[in-house]
């Protein structure tokens, strides 16, 4: 039983009601007492506030039995909306998601350079334009949140982003200042983990998401909240050397996992090998359908040492869900079968290894969901997934 003040309680009662409507995305007054165990008095209050903000809304039904149609509530989605930003080293992809986290409005502006104040202007005017777009809301812009592919501290400074050697970078503090909004940063893997977890594996207490592309980084949602470690950095799981003495390393070491198991370093030994080539994820999957050898032989290897690390982090961490984000394992055939029969050890615990279907759209889905469940303040974030 919740104990405390009577607006703490209230507090928590509001919590608890709105995360259960998103999860079910319509429940009567009834059922929504039934589920968070609260009288159906206290309900209706919170109800009837909740219809002032405008934060819920009422629908009629279609009901075929005899007596009154019942009256169902869901969040209104068009009340606010959410701003998912991810950082990429090449391009910078925006999302907009209602309420509900359904995706209305999605940008992507080709980077020229890596200049701090250039990219700092962009995403200044692009976040002004999505404040004037939807101004006419009954809450506007609700959240920013933007994934960083590098280290992020805890206090939200970045402290460095290989791609663009940005080191020490104020980035949230700016931001906030030139717009008079509240910004969030956040590691680009934990925000894929968070979306896997909202939209999919809702019932998991426990997920690793490991994502390939650039490099390999990991989010940890433990007991439904990130793994941060000390200072933030926790899950740069690539810099895990699988092969001593192996292949130098930007980090400093050698035979780091991501000079292995990395989808840039199947990338970077197709250009070698096949130099008059374009690659791209289309012609590799041609190359997979036609059996070329020398590809075949390379993602067999790509699978080989992503096993070895999986093995690696299995073992740490034990985790319920594992997910792989990465094209190429989308692409081959019985990659996941493939990476399970290399799995095994006897002391290696897990219950489920999936491939994303998320794909890149992970990164700022998760970020939309974090300013979504920041602004409803609810404890666990349930949304179904649209696609």
């Amino acid at each position: 039983m919740i104990t405390g003040d009577a607006s703490y309680i209230k507090k928590m009662n509001r919590s608890l009601i709105l995360k259960e409507i998103l999860k079910e995305g319509m429940l009567s007054r009834a059922d929504v007492s039934k589920a968070t165990a609260l009288t159906r008095a206290t309900v209706s209050g919170q109800v009837a506030d909740l219809l002032d903000e405008e934060l819920v809304i009422e629908k009629e039904i279609e009901y075929n039995l005899v007596g009154r149609k019942p009256i169902m509530l869901s969040i209104n989605a068009e009340a606010g909306y959410a701003v998912g930003i991810d950082l990429e080293f090449d391009q910078i992809s925006f999302a907009i998601s209602n309420l509900q986290g359904s995706l209305v409005l999605s940008d992507t502006i080709k980077l020229q350079n890596s200049s701090y104040p250039d990219i700092l202007s962009l995403l200044v005017a692009q976040i002004k334009h999505y404040q004037e777009r939807f101004a006419a809301s009954r809450y506007g812009i609700v959240g920013i949140v933007i994934a960083i592919h590098g280290l992020v501290s805890t206090n939200e400074v970045i402290h460095y982003i290989p791609s663009f050697d940005w080191h020490d970078v104020p980035l949230k503090s700016d931001l906030e200042n030139a717009l008079g909004l509240q910004v969030k940063l956040e590691n680009n893997a934990n925000l894929s983990a968070f979306a896997e977890r909202v939209f999919f594996h809702h019932e998991t207490d426990d997920l690793l998401s490991v994502t390939l592309y650039s490099g390999i980084g990991m989010g940890m949602m433990i007991n439904h909240s990130f793994f941060r470690g000390q200072d933030g950095f926790a899950g740069e799981i690539g810099h895990m050397i699988v092969v001593p003495g192996g292949l130098p390393c930007n980090c400093g070491n050698k035979g780091c996992w991501e000079k292995y198991a990395s989808e840039t370093s199947v990338f970077q030994l197709l250009h070698d090998r096949k130099p008059e080539a374009e690659i791209t994820y289309a012609q590799i999957e041609r190359w997979i359908q036609d059996k070329d050898p020398e590809v075949t032989k390379l993602m067999e290897q790509f699978i080989y040492y992503l096993s070895i690390g999986l093995n690696n982090i299995i073992n740490i961490y034990n985790p319920e869900v594992v997910v792989l984000d990465s094209e190429l394992l989308r692409i081959y055939p019985d990659s996941l079968p493939t990476i399970e029969q290399n799995l095994n050890s006897r002391v290696s615990h897990y219950r489920e290894i999936k491939i994303s279907t998320m794909g890149k759209k992970s990164c700022a889905l998760g970020a939309c969901a974090i300013a979504i469940q920041n602004f409803l303040q609810v404890p666990v974030l349930n949304l179904p997934y649209k696609g």
